[in-house]
């Protein structure tokens, strides 16, 4: 029994980190097959968006529903420095299987191998704590620098200007796609084919998957080092 609508959830303490345009937060990325929302539960500061709206900054402060489809590049800010929230994430497992591409330079999205070596470095089974912290920090640097640059030119041109990295996302991920379809038709496809056919069943007055009614527990959370905070996550899927 996966999380309802076969999404994930997770608890996210956006970074405090200042980054070279006097901001602190997290790495600017986009997700290529989910759409992400967040719940702001606590703290201010803003999400800045590269889309097929051009560049748009949204403020955030507790009580904040927001949700943003796949390809929109995403930059949480941490203005208040104890920024909060909960995002619930499309398709959970997918995320978890790259389904998110970081904004570096275009020399290193162009170079699969530079980009995976960068955007694995924090997974590195050999590091401290605090190393860890510091390659994720270093990643994050990396992802601002190509962002910023990216924002000067949908500034200038817009929305166009976001299809090079559009071009280059996709076939970065293009060989992940069998893994994603597998957890896609056991997770959020599979809970859809349920529905359905619970309301076939309702129509004729049939209950019988109502004698299945039970409750789940995730358990105790997963601390992480994520792209734009510290994570609590959970495995929800079935």
């Amino acid at each position: 029994m996966g999380f309802p609508g076969g999404t994930a959830v997770s608890l996210v303490t956006v970074y405090d980190w200042p980054t070279v345009d006097g901001q602190a937060g997290g790495s600017p990325h986009l997700h290529t097959a989910s759409t992400e929302g967040y719940v702001v539960t606590g703290g201010t500061g803003a999400v800045e968006t590269l889309s097929g709206n051009g560049y748009e900054r949204h403020d955030l402060s507790r009580g904040t529903v927001l949700w943003f489809t796949p390809g929109t590049v995403h930059r949480l800010v941490n203005g208040s420095g104890d920024l909060q929230l909960v995002v619930v994430m499309q398709n959970a497992g997918i995320p978890e299987a790259g389904d998110a591409v970081l904004t570096f330079p275009d020399t290193t999205l162009d170079d699969p191998e530079a980009y995976q070596a960068v955007a694995a470095a924090p997974a590195a089974p050999d590091l401290s704590e605090p190393e860890r912290g510091e390659a994720v920090r270093a990643r994050r640097d990396l992802a601002i620098e190509g962002y910023l640059a990216l924002r000067e030119r949908v500034e200038a041109e817009g929305a166009s200007a976001m299809r090079p990295l559009w071009d280059r996302a996709a076939r970065l991920v293009s060989g992940r796609t069998d893994t994603w379809r597998r957890l896609w038709a056991d997770g959020p496809k599979a809970q859809a084919d349920a529905t359905g056919a619970h309301l076939d069943a309702l129509a004729a007055s049939d209950g019988a998957h109502l004698c299945d009614a039970r409750v789940a527990d995730a358990g105790d959370p997963a601390a992480k080092w994520g792209m734009c905070g510290r994570l609590e996550t959970w495995d929800l899927r079935p």
